[in-house]
């Protein structure tokens, strides 16, 4: 558990962080979301003291980080930034050895470490342990970083922006990447991001800063359905509420008896994903691979419920 006290950031006259508190839940993912300037990023890095607070407290397990050695917090905290920061000389197998090594690991255990990461990411270890970045895409890069900094257990993962500089198809994938082993690790993560679209998508609890100021801080639901302010409702997108509810919603929740034409989509599937798979194939309704349906005319009678 993460608990963040009354913490704040100066910097001379201007206030960056304003007196924010919030506790993040063990074996979740927290998205800290805002416009450019709103403090997010500052708040994490507050986390592992890569900036100091002016006043407040951070507590990790009940243990006040400002007692803590700060490089020592940093070992136990992974950090995955925009654009990976991998180091380019070094293959991917000692990029992400990096901290075990750091932390008087075995050479057998970082080796075994690294490729169980390497398969939990889909990249085959005998493939990709000995290239370098630059022989990787960006999305095999941006995977490499996280794998890096998950590989020492850490009590928490910290992600500023990771999946900024990537495409628009790969960022989905690097998402649905980060979800599905963040459910198998059970890790507490906070991720800071400017898009309200990908916060909605990867938080159980999200946190909408403006100027410094924590405004929101709730499950992406009540946060659709009760933005807590103007600058909420505008960060949401009014057009877009009906589609964000779908995102929230799967197709099992609407599976019904009955055939259709086509390539299945899954039952894991958001609704939103159904929708699209709809209006791009023409169709008025999908085969669920795990059996029924979903009709067009149900998934529209849902997004025009009131949020």
């Amino acid at each position: 558990m993460i608990e963040i006290d009354q913490l704040t950031k100066r910097f001379g006259e201007t206030t960056a962080v304003d007196s924010v508190s919030m506790t993040v839940e063990t074996g979740t993912i927290t998205v800290i979301v805002g416009t450019s300037g709103s403090g997010k990023s500052t708040l994490m890095r507050m986390i592992n003291r890569l900036e100091e607070p002016t006043s407040g407290q951070v507590r990790i397990n009940g243990e006040a980080t400002g007692t803590m050695t700060p490089h020592l917090l940093r070992r136990r905290i992974g950090y995955a930034i925009q654009g990976h920061g991998l180091f380019p000389h070094h293959t991917v197998a000692r990029n992400i050895g990096a901290v075990p090594r750091l932390l008087g690991w075995p050479k057998a255990q970082i080796a075994e470490r690294v490729d169980e990461l390497l398969t939990l990411f889909s990249m085959a270890p005998d493939a990709f342990r000995d290239r370098y970045p630059g022989d990787l895409s960006g999305g095999q890069q941006q995977r490499v970083g996280v794998a890096r900094a998950l590989a020492s257990r850490p009590d928490v993962m910290l992600m500023d922006e990771p999946f900024g500089a990537l495409d628009p198809i790969i960022r989905h994938r690097a998402q649905e990447d980060l979800a599905r082993i963040q459910r198998q690790l059970g890790s507490t993560i906070i991720l800071v991001t400017h898009d309200m679209e990908e916060a909605i998508r990867l938080g159980d609890r999200v946190a909408v800063m403006d100027k410094g100021k924590l405004v929101q801080y709730a499950r992406p639901s009540e946060i659709i359905a009760n933005p807590a302010s103007t600058f909420v409702r505008e960060m949401l997108g009014d057009e877009d509420r009906p589609l964000r509810q779908l995102s929230l919603m799967h197709v099992s929740d609407l599976i019904e008896a009955g055939d259709a034409d086509g390539v299945a989509i899954d039952a894991d599937a958001s609704l939103r994903e159904a929708l699209s798979a709809c209006l791009w194939s023409g169709r008025d309704a999908l085969p669920v691979a795990q059996g029924g349906r979903i009709t067009l005319d149900a998934i529209r009678a849902q997004a025009e419920q009131p949020a």
